[in-house]
């Protein structure tokens, strides 16, 4: 947001976050499952979040046969789902926001390698879940790191510090 504006947003005390504002959730002792999702601060810097595309499976699979597979295309993203696996820098997240009529797409990749366990549809049917609730029913994929370091990412202190840094 230009000019000045600022919006409020809040950071939740018990995750951790990464450069792309996405926070983490460890969901065990070992950090085996991590739930993610986006900061509140996208809302507050971009506007309010209109769409959401999650990494996913396609719909039609299940009504292809297996003489489909010459049809891939090398060049298009690949659309994964649960039990898919996610390299560090792959797509994870698509988020559209839009601030006085003006459209902004994120595309935020994954933070780490991990396989994705649950993806939240709920947000790609709601947006407003991400708007609303951000730290609650706004959370977008359940994930099982491969490489998962917390001391990596930043906790609230740390991501607070970094946002007052920001231009």
């Amino acid at each position: 947001m230009a000019n000045g504006d600022y919006s409020e947003f809040s950071i939740a005390h018990d995750r951790k976050y990464t450069l792309e504002h996405l926070w983490l959730q460890t969901l065990d002792d070992k950090a085996e499952t991590v739930k993610v999702g986006i900061s509140e601060f996208i809302r507050a810097e971009y506007g309010n979040i209109v769409r959401v595309v999650l990494t996913r499976p396609e719909d039609d699979s299940e009504f292809k046969g297996d003489s489909d597979v010459e049809d891939i295309d090398d060049d298009s993203p690949q659309i994964m789902g649960s039990g898919d696996e996610v390299g560090t820098e792959d797509l994870l997240i698509t988020v559209t926001t839009s601030y006085d009529g003006e459209i902004e797409t994120l595309l935020i990749n994954s933070p780490f390698p991990c396989k994705i366990m649950e993806l939240n549809g709920e947000v790609e049917d709601n947006p407003d879940l991400l708007n609303d609730d951000a730290y609650g029913d706004g959370w977008c994929v359940i994930v099982e790191p491969h490489e998962f370091d917390e001391d990596q990412f930043l906790n609230q202190e740390e991501y607070i510090e970094m946002l007052n840094e920001l231009p």
